[in-house]
């Protein structure tokens, strides 16, 4: 009986040491996207690599993709020059520590010499992992006049 009690103790003392992992909210989301911003917007590597999750990846309008390693070395590049740009119409569907956001991207700049003037939806996925946010994934697509599909 003894036994019994005291094995019922420790599972219950061990039991209240598992925490349900705490769940992203609407606003950790857009702040995290801001910081992102910010880190490009002001050319600071440090920010844009802080808020990136070690696997991130962009996904680019090719088709193709874009390490996360390539994506802090542009933010910082001097072949990367934003005049403006700004970032709005945020959807964020959230479950559990997984957010998927849906924003509007504007920018107009110069990439290794090429001017830009661009207008995207952009898909951002982030996810809180020990208490972290970080930004998982994120692709951008043309706004464009005239509907193709939808």
């Amino acid at each position: 009986m003894r036994k019994l009690f005291s094995l019922s103790i420790c599972i219950l003392f061990l039991a209240s040491c598992i925490q349900e992992p705490e769940a992203l909210t609407k606003e950790e989301v857009i702040d995290v996207i801001k910081k992102f911003d910010s880190g490009w917007r002001h050319k600071n590597l440090k920010e844009v690599d802080q808020v990136l999750s070690p696997s991130y990846i962009y996904f680019t309008q090719s088709g193709g993709r874009f390490s996360r390693d390539s994506v802090v070395h542009t933010a910082g590049a001097n072949t990367y020059l934003l005049d403006t740009m700004e970032r709005s119409e945020f959807i964020v569907e959230l479950y559990e520590n997984v957010a998927v956001v849906s924003t509007r991207w504007y920018g107009k700049g110069v990439y290794k010499q090429v001017p830009f003037n661009e207008d995207q939806r952009c898909s951002i996925v982030v996810m809180k992992h020990h208490n972290k946010i970080d930004i998982l994934s994120e692709h951008c697509t043309p706004i464009r006049q005239v509907n193709i599909f939808h």
